[in-house]
């Protein structure tokens, strides 16, 4: 069928980019979920799936395993997804039928929903309803026997818009620091995980601080308009959109949701001398003209919360993650908390007892290790025990499971951290301490050869042991299990998070 406006030849490089780059998203995604899974929410993991089905409806969370759950049918799964992934991002998709290219696509979309949906807190993140929102969508752009269709570009560039603008919005409307752009002064060094680069970022000085928050300021609220625009400012505004990622790359580990933004930013560029026009099937314009119309009205939500006074950072409004709300930072820490689990083999706790500490991949804890870079890889434990520091209700489902398991020695447990300081024997009794972290200073990290100072604050969670019983009171006023609710962060505003 030949409809002069429907394709338009002009992206087909484009489409390559937003296929091959979110099927090497999704094949992150899935091995991620494939290796982290069973310590995390397995059959015996700290909140289990079979525990949380039976308490959520199959309307509120669908998921094939509804169906059926086991901790081997959730890897077969999830190695299905990192095969299917594998295959669509070196172009297996150009070399079948139309049809089921599209089938494929969307088969992966259906697989990771089955996860996200299930996955609850360790789930609960922006860039997985992302991830979700551009693999379906990415499921229309078709193969190499049709020309990009024009709809689903447009549509790929609404999803960017309301990723940056959403972004852009939040933190005009939240922390004073945007508006005074003193963000940045506290960000680097407070962020969930900071990279190998973000001290370096953190030490530049205060009025390039400034700069950075106005440049993401026009990124973010001026720059998504002339997404829209005829080229080729629309190809311009994807370049500046890719420029900050990149920039935010450096500066932190956000999983994949600056690369994902950075893919999705490839929708706006258009490159001439293109090939031929290729036509499409009746059918398939058909099924574009529905899924478009599917945005559009899906975009009500969205659009009402990015208009409304009390705009949700990170929300999917319906329970298959399509035509989201998006948004980071709304406000920002100004102190770092770390909780760092120790352990001991003592029985009973004196002035003599040694403490050894757990070491985690990711998230800060011996101040001599220097930040490593993990994203698009997405450590959850890690992440969420950044929230747990922030605020108790990030912990009560699954701290104290994680404490019984490390009293166990689980070996699935423990392959979650970096270093286990008793592989060949389980300690007697584990704690968990809060401390604050800050940035060496030049001169310190010259003296002392350390990246992070840190003073102790007190206990979160005291002694404990198998039996679960406290071995020795702490008389510290933060010793609650763990601590009180701190001001309002970031996470608490919007249950979700996102870097």
């Amino acid at each position: 069928m030949s409809v002069d406006w429907f394709v338009d030849p002009q992206y087909t490089f484009a489409r390559s980019v937003l296929q091959s780059g979110t099927a090497a998203i999704y094949l992150v995604a899935f091995v991620a979920a494939a290796r982290q899974f069973r310590p995390l929410i397995g059959s015996h993991g700290l909140t289990p799936i079979p525990a949380f089905l039976q308490h959520t409806s199959p309307r509120s969370a669908p998921s094939l395993f509804r169906l059926y759950y086991s901790d081997w049918f959730f890897a077969v799964v999830c190695w299905i997804g990192v095969v299917l992934a594998g295959a669509l991002m070196v172009g297996a998709g150009d070399l079948v039928p139309l049809w089921a290219a599209m089938l494929m696509w969307l088969v992966l979309w259906l697989l990771y929903l089955s996860i996200v949906n299930v996955g609850q807190q360790w789930y609960s993140f922006g860039w997985e309803s992302l991830l979700l929102e551009t693999g379906f969508l990415v499921a229309f752009l078709g193969n190499d026997e049709v020309s990009p269709p024009i709809l689903v570009i447009v549509a790929a560039r609404w999803l960017l818009f309301r990723v940056e603008f959403g972004a852009g919005l939040i933190k005009l409307r939240g922390d004073p620091c945007w508006r005074d752009l003193t963000c940045l002064q506290y960000h680097h060094e407070t962020q969930p995980m900071p990279g190998p680069l973000s001290w370096f970022f953190h030490h530049l000085p205060r009025p390039l601080h400034r700069v950075e928050v106005a440049g993401n300021h026009f990124a973010q609220l001026i720059v998504p308009f002339a997404l829209f625009a005829p080229q080729p400012v629309a190809s311009i505004a994807g370049g500046v959109i890719i420029v900050t990622q990149l920039w935010l790359v450096a500066s932190g580990n956000f999983a994949w949701l600056n690369w994902l933004t950075m893919i999705l930013a490839f929708s706006a560029i258009s490159r001439g001398g293109a090939a031929p026009e290729l036509p499409a099937p009746t059918w398939y314009v058909g099924v574009v003209l529905a899924f478009t119309a599917m945005v559009v009205v899906l975009s009500l939500w969205p659009v009402r919360n990015m208009l409304g006074r009390r705009q949700r950072m990170n929300a999917s409004f319906n329970p298959l993650h399509l035509v989201n709300s998006y948004g980071a930072f709304g406000s920002i820490t100004r102190r770092r908390e770390e909780l760092v689990i120790e352990g001991t083999h003592d029985r009973t706790i004196t002035d003599h007892t040694v403490w050894r500490e757990y070491e985690f991949k990711g998230k800060p804890g011996d101040v001599r290790r220097w930040p490593r870079q993990w994203a698009p890889y997405h450590l959850r434990l890690d992440w969420l025990m950044w929230f747990a520091a922030i605020s108790a209700s990030y912990a009560r489902p699954w701290l104290a499971t994680l404490l019984q398991r490390l009293l166990e020695g689980d070996e699935s447990t423990c392959k979650l951290l970096r270093d286990n300081p008793f592989r060949d024997d389980p300690p007697n009794l584990v704690r968990v301490q809060i401390y604050r972290y800050r940035y060496s200073t030049w001169s310190e990290l010259r003296r002392d050869k350390t990246w992070w100072q840190r003073t102790l604050i007190g206990p979160y969670v005291p002694a404990v042991g198998l039996s679960g019983a406290t071995a020795r009171p702490s008389s510290s006023p933060r010793a609650s299990s763990p601590r009180s609710t701190p001001p309002e962060s970031d996470a608490d505003r919007s249950g979700r998070a996102a870097g």
